[in-house]
C-alpha cells in the first residue's frame, strides 16, 4: 500500500524550495489560489514561481494522497497490474505520476501534460534525480495534446475535469479512453458535484465498453439518491510547514475525494465496498456497502463474535468480500 503522506524525496524538494520564500507571502498566496479553485476555478492565477510553490505546498500532499488511496483501491482489485507506461493528463506539479511511481516500480515511460508554465516549471525542478527525472512534460492545452499523446497502459486525470464544462468534459473523456491501453484513472474533489461528473464521465465510457474497476462493483446505475453522494475520505499529515500554509493548527487534515477506475477488460472479481464508516453500537456494527447486487447494510451482531471481529476492522472505503457482507 502506498502510504498518503509525500515520498521523502518529493517532500524535501518541496519543503527546501519553499522556506526560500516569505511565509506570510507564501500562505496568502496559497489562500488565493485554493479560494480560487473552491469557486470553481482553474489554474490561471498561478503565474509565476512563487505561486507555483504556493499552490503545490498547499494542495499537493492531499492531491497525492488522494491519487495514492485511489490507486491502492486500483492495485487491491488488480494486483497483477503493472503498467510501463504512464500518461498523467492535466498534471500540475507532477503530483499523479509521482504517486504512480511509488505505486507501480513497473513504469518506465512518463508523459505529463497541462498549460501552466509556472507547474511545469516546477513538475521540472522536483522531478531532479527523481524516477520522473526523464519525463516527457508537454506544455499545451492537455485536451489539444491528447490527440498527439502517446498510448498509455495507465492514463490519469488528476482533480481535471472540475474545470471543464458538459461538452469539453465528455470530449475530455472520449479522447483520455482512446489513449488508454489498459486502465484509466479519474480523481476528483469528494463534493456532490466532484460526484456528479465522475457519473456522467462513468455512464459515458461504460457505454463505449469501459469496464469499472473501483470503487463500484459493477457497471450498473449508482444505488445512492440525492442528498446521498459518494465520496471518501484520505487522513495526512501536515507539517509545520504545510500547516502554516492552509492556516491551519490540526496536525493532519481529511481529504475527501471521489475517484472512478476503468479497463478495457473486467476484473476477476470486485468485492462489496464500504460507502461510510460503520456505526458500532453495543449489539451491533453496521456496515454500508455497495454490492454487485446494489446498496446494502450489512450487520454484524456482537453475538457473532467472528464476523463482529471482521466488521470491527473495516473502515471507509474498505472492500469485503460479498460472501462475508452476506453473513
Amino acid at each position: 500500500m502506498i502510504p498518503p503522506s509525500l515520498p521523502a524525496e518529493l517532500k524535501a524538494a518541496l519543503e527546501q524550495a519553499l522556506h526560500r520564500l516569505p511565509r506570510d507571502a507564501a500562505a496568502t498566496r496559497a489562500a488565493a489560489i485554493s479560494q480560487t479553485y473552491r469557486d470553481g476555478g482553474n489554474s490561471s492565477p498561478i503565474k509565476t514561481t512563487t505561486d507555483a510553490l504556493a499552490y503545490a505546498g498547499a494542495r499537493m500532499p492531499a492531491t497525492y494522497a488522494a491519487v495514492a488511496a485511489s490507486l491502492n483501491a486500483l492495485r487491491e482489485i488488480r494486483p497483477d497490474f503493472a503498467p510501463r507506461t504512464l500518461l498523467d493528463v492535466g498534471a500540475g506539479p507532477g503530483t499523479a505520476s509521482w504517486a504512480a511511481a511509488q505505486a507501480f516500480d513497473t513504469l518506465q515511460s512518463f508523459t505529463l501534460l497541462d498549460a501552466n508554465t509556472a507547474l511545469r516549471a516546477l513538475a521540472l525542478t522536483l522531478a531532479q534525480g527523481s524516477p520522473l527525472a526523464g519525463a516527457d512534460y508537454q506544455l499545451g492545452d492537455a485536451r489539444k495534446l491528447l490527440g498527439g499523446a502517446p498510448d498509455a497502459a495507465l492514463v490519469i486525470a488528476s482533480y481535471v475535469i472540475n474545470e471543464l464544462d458538459d461538452k469539453a468534459r465528455d470530449d475530455f473523456a472520449d479522447a483520455a479512453w482512446r489513449k488508454t491501453s489498459d486502465t484509466l484513472l479519474i480523481v476528483e474533489p469528494g463534493t456532490p458535484a466532484g460526484y456528479a461528473r465522475i457519473l456522467a464521465v462513468r455512464a459515458r465510457l461504460i457505454a463505449q465498453g469501459a469496464r469499472v474497476i473501483a470503487p463500484c462493483p459493477h457497471e450498473h446505475a449508482c444505488p445512492l439518491t440525492a442528498p446521498d453522494w459518494c465520496h471518501f475520505v484520505q487522513r495526512l499529515p501536515r507539517s509545520r510547514l504545510h500547516q502554516h500554509l492552509k492556516g491551519a493548527e490540526l496536525p493532519y487534515e481529511d481529504e475527501k475525494f471521489i475517484y472512478l477506475a476503468l479497463s478495457r477488460t473486467a476484473p476477476p472479481s470486485r468485492p462489496s465496498r464500504v460507502l461510510t464508516q460503520p456505526v458500532q453500537t453495543k449489539v451491533a456494527i453496521t456496515a454500508k456497502l455497495c454490492t454487485p447486487q446494489g446498496l446494502d447494510h450489512a450487520v454484524a451482531p456482537r453475538r457473532d463474535k467472528p464476523s463482529y471481529a471482521r466488521f470491527r476492522r473495516l473502515s471507509w472505503g474498505d472492500t469485503i468480500s460479498t460472501d462475508t457482507a452476506r453473513e
